[in-house]
């Protein structure tokens, strides 16, 4: 049941009436602009990574069927006032220009460790329990400098902010790991991959699998009210006079207000433009990480690019979007350092929107409510969420130890 007359929330993807309406009251969208049916805007952008969790799960459930991936071009980190592509693997770490000859060295031997690295082979971990070590002195053991830190902490192992350095290694080398698998199995220029028509096509794909399975959508549903009985346990969902019953409620915070905390605000701007990023190979869909340290922040920045090559704008047309956690009220001036990379735009839009915790306890109300999304640009966060959900609400965890090879159908 949703009270939207769209799937997916907020993370559904708007056509340019749509977008025009939610972020300037008004229809008219302006003629440069084309077609308005051609845009496919997401409120909520994000790549997935080729080899990680949310591929697994839309394997495991057979979602695939009902959509079409295509490689994302580049993947990209900004550093000292420049954007450059980002080195992933020890070939690539000595052509890079992030770092000079020592720090290449250095910095290889740290990617080949990690390349080699098995979890089961107490052989490959040179003498360090990553179990037991954290970061910081992994890192100390290869003597790479901050810069070289920066790149690897927060656009190879895609972390937020600098507190992974205090936790243990293992989590990283794993995240590591994860990106050099991911960027080999489709030879792109990254490790991401993104939905055909936008990431609107996630919601309305799992729709359609539901219905297979007998679930009903209701769209369009005004005021939704979860109603609860006199212990407090939910009964159903109340809208237009007619309850629908059910044991558990699963929602996102804002249908139950009450049981969520605010947790922060991410600010957001969405560009329309008729040209690449500047200074990314003229990729047509690439992601652009700003570490915090780059911009004196508390977290990251992230730049989104995608394109009429995957269906989400006319011809010629490019969307980006600059996101990161606020720290002020002030959108334009907190997101200038990213949009600064973007070069002329069509058009530009720009909001803050809080994010929200439950605080509820699922055993005594059976409400099970997600998480807000985060201002990173790829799914890795969200999908442990919900797989946390998932085990909550089943009370079994997910076994997602599926045969990724068939997912070939996803290639290209």
């Amino acid at each position: 049941m949703d009270r939207n007359d769209y799937y997916g929330g907020e993370s559904t993807s708007l056509n340019l009436i749509q977008l025009l309406k939610k972020f300037r009251g008004h229809y008219k969208p302006p003629a440069h602009l084309g077609p308005s049916r051609d845009y496919n805007v997401d409120m909520i952008p994000k790549f997935m990574m080729a080899n990680g969790t949310l591929v697994r799960v839309l394997i495991h459930t057979d979602v695939t069927k009902y959509l079409s991936f295509k490689a994302v071009d580049g993947s990209f980190v900004f550093n000292k006032g420049k954007v450059h592509k980002v080195p992933a693997t020890d070939m690539e770490v000595l052509k890079s220009p992030l770092m000079g000859i020592f720090e290449k060295r250095r910095a290889r031997k740290f990617i080949i460790y990690v390349q080699d690295y098995d979890e089961s082979n107490p052989q490959t971990h040179e003498g360090m329990d990553l179990t037991r070590v954290t970061t910081r002195e992994l890192i100390a053991k290869y003597g790479l400098d901050d810069n070289i830190v920066d790149f690897i902490g927060h656009a190879l192992a895609l972390h937020r902010d600098d507190r992974y350095l205090d936790e243990l290694a293992l989590d990283t080398v794993k995240r590591m790991k994860l990106y050099a698998e991911s960027l080999a199995r489709f030879q792109g220029g990254s490790p991401y991959i993104y939905p055909l028509y936008g990431l609107g096509e996630l919601p309305q794909a799992f729709a359609r699998l539901s219905a297979v399975y007998g679930g009903t959508y209701m769209l369009n549903k005004p005021e939704c009210k979860v109603a609860f009985n006199e212990e407090g346990k939910v009964y159903g969902v109340t809208s237009e006079g007619e309850t629908a019953r059910c044991k558990k409620v699963v929602c996102d915070p804002s249908y139950l207000p009450s049981k969520v905390q605010k947790v922060g605000k991410v600010a957001r701007a969405i560009a329309i433009m008729s040209h690449p990023i500047p200074n990314t190979n003229d990729s047509h869909s690439v992601q652009v990480i700003l570490p915090q340290k780059q911009l004196g922040r508390q977290s990251d920045m992230y730049l989104f690019c995608c394109s009429y090559t995957h269906n989400v704008a006319p011809k010629g047309k490019f969307i980006a979007f600059v996101l990161t956690e606020a720290e002020t009220d002030q959108p334009e001036i907190e997101l200038k350092p990213g949009t600064d990379l973007l070069g002329p735009v069509d058009e530009i839009f720009y909001d803050i929107y809080d994010r929200y915790a439950p605080v509820n306890e699922p055993s005594l109300d059976n409400c099970f409510i997600s998480t807000s999304y985060d201002a990173t640009t790829h799914f890795e966060s969200t999908v442990m969420d919900v797989l946390g959900m998932y085990t909550m609400i089943t009370g079994k965890a997910l076994d997602l130890s599926v045969d990724l090879s068939a997912a070939s159908a996803a290639e290209e």
